[in-house]
């Protein structure tokens, strides 16, 4: 039996629905105790325990794998869509097996950037806090049907976002320089980063973080947006330069943002997004349903099988 540390929180959190799936494929699983990742140190202790690693969005840094390889460590699997935080070149320098899961929840997290710009639109969210005050609030939101969304990605969470948009009655921009055409998306619109900025009503992030896409949402940006857009990052956090999202909803250009990701993971206590009452905040938790959990979960266990048994 191959020990496997376990370090993704959404897979943490049903640990109990993999441990025989595991088994019976050679693997026995150990749960690391973690909010949301454990730190580049932490990881260089534990990993020389283990044959396997699931990882979550932890530092999977070389320092790290070379860490682990002076024991015991020989696969890993990256839990989920995004390989941001992991070291593939190191993996291949080092000849350590790696892989990730994609395809798992495009529709689970295009789910969530429709709720959140729902929520927006209607401030839904500002009225339910308000109704928990004492208060009873009637905030007039914008209706939805007409109004233009652009969507910076064309993965599977972003084709399953434009389509959903779409089925609201709104007009959707799709930004993707590795994506060509409509995707086979009828009536899809293009255009190239940051064209036609000036003209949405909603801008939703949807792609993967590369080193040429970080802050690619700045403040110039940010300045020849339409006023009054309403952003959403069901994404990664860097997407966005945070500061200057935080100084255009100050001055209100920006009027509100949905963000289930952010620059650092948990938000800190003294930021001041945490005083903006029109903003939704989640906790990077965007494909987690009981669902997408088990199709992911058993995804990354087959594969570390297939490396380490």
């Amino acid at each position: 039996m191959k020990d496997v540390l376990v370090t993704c929180p959404p897979m943490l959190g049903q640990i109990d629905l993999f441990m025989d799936y595991a088994a019976e494929r050679g693997l026995k699983l150990h749960p690391a105790k973690v909010t949301q990742i454990l730190s580049e140190d932490e990881l260089k202790t534990l990993l020389p325990e283990y044959d396997g690693w699931i990882i979550g969005d932890d530092p999977a840094t070389r320092a790290v794998f070379e860490a682990g390889q002076t024991g015991r460590l020989t696969a890993a699997v990256k839990w989920g869509i995004g390989v941001d935080n992991v070291d593939f070149a190191a993996c291949r320098d080092l000849g350590l097996p790696i892989d990730n899961t994609p395809m798992m929840f495009g529709a689970e997290v295009a789910d969530v950037g429709v709720g959140y710009v729902i929520g927006l639109a209607r401030e839904l969210f500002l009225i339910d806090r308000g109704v928990r005050g004492g208060g009873w609030p009637k905030p007039a939101g914008i209706s939805l049907a007409g109004k233009r969304a652009g969507v910076v990605g064309l993965g599977d969470i972003g084709r399953n976002l434009c389509t959903r948009l779409q089925a609201l009655g709104m007009q959707v921009v799709a930004y993707d320089p590795g994506v060509e055409g409509d995707a086979g998306i009828a009536g899809l619109e293009r255009a190239a980063w940051p064209e036609a900025v000036d003209e949405l009503d909603f801008l939703v992030f949807t792609c993967a973080l590369n080193a040429h896409n970080r802050h690619m949402l700045n403040a110039e940006v940010l300045a020849k947006a339409k006023p009054g857009i309403r952003v959403v990052n069901v994404a990664r956090g860097p997407l966005i330069d945070e500061a200057a999202l935080i100084a255009a909803l100050q001055s209100g250009h920006v009027h509100s943002a949905a963000l289930d990701v952010f620059e650092v993971e948990p938000l800190p206590a003294d930021s001041p997004l945490r005083s903006m009452d029109r903003c939704i905040f989640g906790t990077h938790n965007g494909s987690n349903t009981v669902d997408a959990v088990i199709r992911a979960s058993h995804e990354a266990i087959t594969k570390l099988a297939g490396f380490l048994v």
